[in-house]
């Protein structure tokens, strides 16, 4: 009964996490006015490429989207049908509009990827690395396929350390034999609300000094 709660558990948090990250994709695709095509795998990278690459990493099969395959096609409903909101409401996207629900991906994906490697009785390091690539390679596929530079690489705020902070956190609270959805939620709402506060109080991390700033 414990293992088909935890597996369960984790398929939940990777729902709402992969549909968090789904709908960043959609709003960046959208605001860089990419066609059908271009929304859904803007969507596609961002709600399913970090996932990915952990289980590549740690030689997980099937991956989460083959094994919900259905999520595919009701992403692509999802995509067709936004895009036809917004352009007839003429919806004005800013970039702020992806910065909630990437938070909220961050934090589920990051203390899930992590909660996952624990299972297989990997180092703390390895486990909460995997915790940041899971949370953080999506948004880095997405950035990338809009045409810029990744936000997680370029825009000084604390974002892959939230994850990485997150991801000890993971690791500290099953050391201590707490119940696992415990273990996850409670470093997945921390690095969600820390991440929001990083955006609002525009935290920055030290970087280097250069002539142009």
């Amino acid at each position: 009964m414990v293992d088909v709660t935890a597996s369960t558990l984790q398929v939940a948090i990777e729902i709402f996490a992969t549909s968090a990250f789904a709908l960043s994709g959609l709003v960046a695709g959208a605001r860089k006015k990419l066609d059908a095509f271009g929304v859904f795998v803007v969507t596609g990278v961002a709600a399913f490429g970090g996932g990915t690459l952990r289980d590549v990493l740690l030689d997980r099969r099937p991956f989460f989207w083959v094994d919900h395959a259905n999520w595919i096609w009701l992403m692509l409903c999802v995509c067709m049908l936004a895009m036809l909101f917004m352009r007839n409401k003429h919806i004005q996207l800013t970039e702020r509009a992806i910065l909630i629900p990437d938070a909220l991906g961050l934090g589920l994906y990051a203390a899930l990827g992590t909660q996952i490697a624990l299972q297989q009785q990997l180092p703390v390091i390895v486990c909460t690395l995997m915790g940041v690539m899971t949370a953080v390679f999506g948004g880095v596929l997405r950035d990338i396929f809009c045409d810029e530079i990744p936000k997680a690489f370029s825009d000084y705020q604390p974002y892959a350390v939230i994850a990485f902070l997150g991801g000890l956190l993971v690791c500290l609270l099953n050391q201590l034999n707490l119940a696992s959805w415990l273990c996850i939620f409670i470093p997945a709402a921390l690095m969600t609300i820390l991440r929001i506060l990083a955006i609002y109080f525009e935290w920055r991390l030290p970087h280097w000094k250069t002539e142009s700033n």
